[in-house]
């Protein structure tokens, strides 16, 4: 490797549906990280006697974006949230037809654990999909029929595949306008995201922007009538009271409540990452978790990080380590939930690597070395783009301190714009934790939390504390 460049894997994966009418920002906000500092602390929630399950789906972010996120954020030898989870295994995301996952066929999986080709969306393809415990329905929509809650939390539009699939069946990912009307009318006790385009009829004004449905639906006035609180940004958001009887709809943005776009766009149009009036991913999982802990028979929460992903296919390293700092925070939250409620299951899974972004640094006594003020290369040897604070050629990314203080220089470089299959890992914590395998296979997810919630002995029957493990069997129906 010519001068002494030392390569670290690092990796994301994304799709990109752009948020409109995001505000300005001040200057260089493209740059600059946005997490607002407040962070909701809630009081202990009530305690359930079913059991809850937590699946966070940090969407694009391998191996190699939590090791540039450690870096960034805590420093090399400082600890993530995501680092103290317990259980480890090496998650395999194929489709029936695909070596590399796409969002909707694997959350799909996710949601019934039955593989099914990349191109299904809450179906086989084009058929209807019985789940592996012969349920006609996904485990989310098992979950409400059996009278436990539900809630759905994305940082992306509302027909985002990583939580619509457990709430909506169509024939293609492009059908956003039906998606959404499952979404809404599925008996989610929670619903927050982004898409207030979806849920209201073309030309018709809201919060955010116009509606773009080709019928006469209004769905937010829909989700009044069956009984929702609507709240449109994070200060009626952090606002709320819940109470047993609460169900929540969030609509924070037209689109995504982020700017996918690559960083010198963002830059040129004075946007941010994130539009600042909208919650972020631990913000909402707060609240979420405020809401649906008031539900003593249990709960199942999805929620995902989706500019983790759009990021990372957008080849904006900045964006990538803003979203994967806001992904470990909220994976704090619902880590400090479950030591409230350790009868609780966290996983926290990626499907797939998006960009395949990379950590490039030359360390002194080279005199390329990287350094305050200096300007690192604008491409790698092999002729890839290198990327800094600034852009291409600019001052090279700081880490935080080592453990002697120290700070250290990279750059960032992406092998493509597509998604990639390679350095997965899931974690768990908590309630059933101990029975996550080491190979974890995409269908895993439906049958850690499938046993979680239906399948073990009341909580205060087996202590969740010890982690007690289950076998992978799904009962008749």
């Amino acid at each position: 490797m010519t001068r002494s460049l030392a390569l670290s894997a690092l990796i994301l994966c994304a799709p990109a549906f752009a948020a409109p009418d995001a505000p300005a920002a001040p200057s260089d906000p493209a740059a600059a990280p946005t997490t607002p500092q407040a962070e909701p602390i809630a009081a202990p929630a009530p305690a359930t006697s079913g059991r809850n399950v937590i699946f966070f789906h940090p969407d694009g972010m391998g191996l190699n974006t939590w090791t540039a996120a450690r870096l960034h954020t805590v420093g090399p030898d400082g600890t993530l949230a995501w680092d103290q989870l317990p259980h480890v295994g090496i998650y395999r995301g194929h489709m029936k037809d695909s070596l590399v996952a796409s969002s909707n066929g694997a959350a799909t999986i996710h949601a019934y654990g039955v593989k099914v080709p990349a191109k299904s969306y809450g179906m086989h393809g084009r058929k209807p999909l019985t789940a592996a415990s012969g349920f006609k329905g996904s485990v989310a929509e098992e979950a409400i029929a059996k009278g436990i809650a539900v809630g759905v939390v994305n940082t992306g539009h509302i027909a985002e595949p990583g939580t619509g699939c457990f709430l909506a069946s169509v024939e293609a990912r492009s059908q956003a306008d039906e998606i959404a009307k499952q979404v809404i009318r599925s008996g989610a006790t929670v619903i927050l995201s982004g898409g207030e385009q979806f849920l209201l009829p073309a030309g018709t004004a809201g919060t955010h922007g116009f509606g773009t449905r080709n019928d006469d639906l209004n769905l937010i006035e829909e989700a009044r009538e069956l009984g929702y609180t609507v709240v449109f940004s994070r200060d009626e958001l952090l606002a709320l009271k819940p109470t047993p009887e609460t169900k929540l709809l969030g609509v924070f943005a037209h689109g995504h409540t982020f700017n996918d776009q690559p960083h010198a766009d963002l830059k040129s149009a004075q946007l941010p990452l994130y539009a600042p009036e909208a919650p972020t991913i631990a913000e909402m999982t707060q609240v979420a978790l405020d809401v649906l802990s008031q539900h003593t028979q249990g709960f199942l929460l999805i929620a995902e990080e989706e500019a983790t992903d759009n990021f990372g296919n957008a080849n904006n390293p900045n964006g990538v380590l803003e979203a994967a700092a806001r992904s470990d925070k909220a994976i704090a939250t619902a880590s400090q939930f479950i030591d409230n409620q350790p009868n609780t299951l966290l996983l926290v899974a990626s499907d797939s690597d998006a960009g395949g972004l990379q950590l490039l640094t030359i360390a002194p006594p080279s005199p390329f070395a990287f350094k305050p003020g200096s300007k690192i290369p604008q491409r790698t040897a092999n002729g890839t783009t290198l990327h800094g604070v600034d852009g291409s050629g600019s001052t090279p990314f700081e880490s935080k301190p080592d453990a002697q203080g120290n700070s250290m220089y990279f750059g960032l470089a992406f092998a493509t714009r597509a998604d990639l299959p390679s350095g997965l890992l899931v974690r768990a914590k908590g309630a059933n934790a101990e029975s996550l395998p080491l190979n974890f296979d995409n269908t895993d997810i439906y049958h850690m939390i499938h046993n979680t919630l239906f399948d073990l002995p009341e909580a205060e029957e087996a202590p969740a504390s010890s982690d007690t493990a289950a076998p992978a069997t799904t009962p008749e129906r």
